[in-house]
């Protein structure tokens, strides 16, 4: 039997209690199980670590980049050290499968590794001057202190990609992780970077009880050294930072939720479609921002389409997500069953008609397939996080184009074409952050500009983030101070 692990929360450099002494436990979604007991952060915990963050934020951003890179490097390859003891907290603190708790894992060394490079890409530029003996030109400054607020869903690959951007650029941060997976969205962050010599305060982490979130989130705005909030999260509690943020002047970095929809034209090989909508859809469970909610399919292969794809998707291993061969874990809580229930009771209420799926085993729901969803169902425009997509015909590309920017989110879109062209020709118009073409909608690379538009936020990761977690200075010389200037 296994023991219950305790946790502290991270901070300056030291493993401490929270100063109430409040804890608070971490349950497996799969068996129940209590799997371990955390210390509770409150508002007196995140003032103590932003303040150790910002004692060592002078010599962080004043760190030669190639050291800093090494740092990375040196985290990257105890993560490919630790990657059976990662992929067991994964799959039992999150119910992630083990292909998903892979996926992650590849993400993260990918992620540190890129990082590495990132740390020379703040750079300058001089600028002609019309004014004689001048020299003009910029640099990047990082801002400070960066709160980092994870979440539970990829916890892994999204607490240290929140991370990342803002440390690479010299700042350093404070991590907030979800109160539902405190070690992987953020005190494994914290464990890794310790061995690998990251300095005391560069990197904190502030867990907190279910309910405690708004005192993490009083302290940081309250405190002048927090410069920039970084959530990866729901929009609802986006919505809540950028209002406070807005009446503090703190920056926001916000990679948010999608509705995300699968083009498939005409001229689509069939099997491939039924098997990119498959792992887009049910890939963790559908618990992942970039899930396929909508597959919007040209009429004439419909039903061709639908009968493969419920056949498919019957087929799914379910249970046991520390079983290899599960491809269906459990959701995160009830709450996120009750929630993917009530949507699909809506929406039959509405007519639309259940294909697969629908009911659920434990924590386990089983995929699920909708047709005949009517737009005025929740389901139809709000992401459900679980294993639910929607198949929808088309008559038409137009139509396509329609329906896949109905919705007010903009963070991926997928086109399936036998034409590669005609899916890049259509690519533009579809309003989204990322739209691949003969590829899944869950897609992602450690270097290259993903973020969202419209209600799934702003920014970007990658090297383009730079620009999010630092400051343009524009610096002008004379060459003499003894040349006249003023009139006066």
């Amino acid at each position: 039997m296994r023991e219950i692990e305790t946790h502290r929360l991270y901070s300056g450099g030291e493993w401490k209690d929270a100063a109430d002494g409040a804890t608070f436990d971490v349950h497996e979604p799969y068996s129940g199980k209590l799997m371990a007991r955390i210390a509770s952060g409150g508002q007196a915990d995140a003032t103590a670590a932003i303040d150790a963050a910002q004692a060592a934020f002078p010599a962080w951003a004043a760190m030669a980049p190639t050291k800093r890179a090494a740092l990375f490097l040196r985290a990257a390859a105890l993560y490919r050290e630790r990657s059976g003891e990662i992929a067991d907290i994964l799959s039992r603190e999150t119910g992630s499968t083990i292909s998903f708790a892979r996926f992650q894992q590849t993400l993260v060394v990918e992620n540190l590794e890129a990082a590495a490079g990132w740390v020379h890409q703040p750079k300058g530029e001089t600028f002609p001057t019309d004014v004689e003996g001048r020299l003009s030109m910029s640099i990047r400054r990082p801002l400070g202190v960066v709160a980092c607020f994870t979440p539970w869903n990829g916890a892994n690959i999204l607490s240290w990609r929140a991370a990342l951007g803002p440390l690479a650029a010299g700042n350093s941060v404070v991590i907030k992780p979800s109160e539902f997976a405190p070690v992987s969205a953020g005190l494994m962050v914290a464990r890794i970077a310790e061995e690998a010599g990251f300095p005391a305060g560069v990197i904190n982490v502030v867990p907190h009880a279910p309910g405690g979130a708004g005192a993490i989130a009083d302290a940081v705005f309250a405190s002048p050294h927090v410069r920039c909030i970084n959530l990866i999260g729901g929009v609802g509690t986006a919505r809540i930072l950028a209002e406070r943020a807005g009446r503090t002047l703190k920056r926001t970095v916000l990679e948010l939720g999608g509705y995300n929809p699968l083009i498939v034209l005409d001229d689509v090989d069939v099997d491939f479609a039924v098997r990119t909508a498959t792992f887009g859809a049910f890939f963790h469970q559908g618990q992942i921002c970039m899930n396929t909610r909508k597959v919007i399919i040209a009429r004439p292969l419909y039903e061709k389409f639908l009968k493969r794809f419920v056949a498919r998707a019957r087929q799914l291993p379910m249970g046991d997500p520390s079983n290899p061969e599960t491809l269906i874990g459990p959701l995160i809580n009830k709450a996120a069953i009750e929630k993917v229930s009530k949507g699909i009771a809506e929406a039959v209420a509405l007519g639309a008609k259940i294909e697969t799926g629908g009911t659920f085993d434990g924590q386990v729901y089983h995929p699920t397939i909708l047709t005949n969803v009517p737009y005025e169902a929740t389901i139809s425009n709000e992401e459900t996080f679980g294993p639910v997509v929607i198949v929808e015909p088309v008559d038409s590309v137009e139509d396509a184009v329609r329906v896949a920017n109905r919705t007010s989110y903009g963070l991926v879109a997928s086109i399936l074409s036998g034409d590669s062209y005609r899916g890049l020709e259509l690519a533009p118009r579809i309003q989204a952050g990322v739209v691949n073409v003969n590829t899944a909608t869950v897609n992602d690379e450690a270097h290259v500009p993903l973020g969202g538009v419209r209600d799934s936020g702003w920014g970007r990761t990658g090297p383009d983030c730079m620009n999010d977690f630092s400051d343009t200075i524009w610096i002008n010389a004379r060459h003499s101070a003894n040349a006249p200037q003023y009139a006066f």
